[in-house]
């Protein structure tokens, strides 16, 4: 397994749910959980990016590092950029972004897309997708979509129902067809630091600003994304109080350490 950091970006001023990065689950705030997933995924190092004293407290009282960015960042990878530079990370060490709204994230996952990386240097990021099987999840507009090479490597991503199925989709009573690679893209990112550093400083791309998704700005760039497939989605993430209250079943349901 390669080494890498773990860094956990968390932001007191979410637009849909202010402070849940602090919300208790289980006895726990929410980003503690997720950087307890982060070290158990065999990260070396696991930091809290945060711009608010007191999620930086949390950390602190839990026994994870953290370091104080600034508060007007507009992307989670801005902030992650700004954390490498804080934390003095060498240009070729590994960074895996975990977010801090999902407590539930699988750590064999942030794992896969460090070893992702690592064993594709001809890419800047890696990312992860699993498999879609039916019609209304394809079309769902909240569901981002990922395209891929016969490499592996990520073509584009899309809100829209990509790649379209012309023929078995024809008329009302189109039918699902086998074989159709429908991927559903994962919000698990690993990058390399040197990679982060050009990323903050990269200008916006059309792509990205119409389809609100920053990893278009690396592709529009020119820049490579390796892509781990896997069979299973991922366990939700909380963006929402009633998300928070599933979330909070689940992990009760599962059991997950504390």
């Amino acid at each position: 397994m390669p080494s890498f950091t773990a860094i956990v970006p968390a932001r007191m001023g979410s637009t849909r749910f202010p402070g849940k990065a602090l919300a208790d689950i289980g006895g726990r705030p929410m980003v503690i959980h997720c950087a307890l997933r982060a070290r158990e995924s065999g990260a070396e190092r696991v930091v809290v990016a945060t711009d608010h004293e007191a999620i930086a407290l949390a950390a602190q009282d839990a026994g994870v590092e953290a370091v104080m960015t600034r508060a007007d960042h507009e992307t989670g990878t801005d902030r992650l950029a700004e954390a490498v530079r804080l934390l003095a990370l060498p240009s070729g060490a590994l960074i895996v972004n975990v977010q801090g709204d999902e407590p539930l994230m699988a750590p064999e996952a942030i794992r896969a897309v460090a070893s992702k990386l690592a064993d594709s240097p001809h890419c800047a990021m890696a990312t992860a997708c699993y498999p879609i099987h039916d019609r209304a999840h394809f079309e769902s507009t909240t569901a981002v979509k990922v395209v891929m090479n016969r490499a592996g490597e990520a073509l584009y991503f899309s809100r829209a129902p990509i790649p379209w199925p012309r023929d078995a989709f024809q008329g009302a009573l189109g039918h699902w067809p086998s074989g159709l690679p429908a991927w559903h893209h994962v919000g698990l990112y690993a990058y390399r630091a040197s990679f982060l550093q050009d990323f903050a400083s990269l200008e916006r791309s059309p792509l990205e600003t119409f389809e609100a998704l920053e990893q278009l700005r690396a592709l529009w760039h020119g820049y490579r994304i390796a892509v781990v497939t896997t069979e299973r989605a991922p366990a939700p993430g909380v963006d929402t109080p009633e998300d928070l209250e599933r979330v909070r079943q689940l992990f009760d349901h599962r059991g997950v350490s504390r």
